[in-house]
């Protein structure tokens, strides 16, 4: 049995550059807590294996995915829910004036960075 607060600080940064914080993981799935700051846009990627379930829990955005059957943008906000299939490309920025917080539910579990491969991004990125 598995119990996890929220940390503070996050634990590592996504392949796509979001702030990630690790919450509980299981046999078959694990759960992570994510943040994109005030202006943020990720990086566009797609996942090898993995599918995501997200929730939005605060903030507003908007997230871009593109797959061999569709393509869209939509708006998100406290109460959105979505899902990322495996090999889907997608980004997603903050819109809104808070962070852009939401949950993510993986299956199978994250197995690390190689996860994840770059696409071409939707949004430009910009630099520092």
């Amino acid at each position: 049995m598995q119990t996890r607060h929220l940390p503070d600080d996050y634990d590592c940064l996504a392949p796509d550059g979001s702030e990630i914080r690790l919450l509980a993981e299981g046999s078959l799935g694990s759960s992570v807590h994510c943040k994109l700051p005030v202006g943020g846009v990720s990086l566009a990627v797609a996942h090898h294996h993995v599918e995501e379930i997200w929730y939005f829990i605060e903030g507003h955005g908007e997230v871009w995915r593109r797959n061999d059957e569709a393509e869209e943008t939509i708006k998100v906000q406290p109460g959105v829910s979505l899902t990322i299939s495996a090999g889907t490309h997608f980004q997603f920025r903050n819109t809104g004036k808070d962070p852009l917080c939401f949950l993510i539910t993986t299956i199978p579990p994250w197995t690390g960075e190689k996860e994840a491969r770059r696409v071409e991004d939707y949004w430009p990125i910009q630099s520092e």
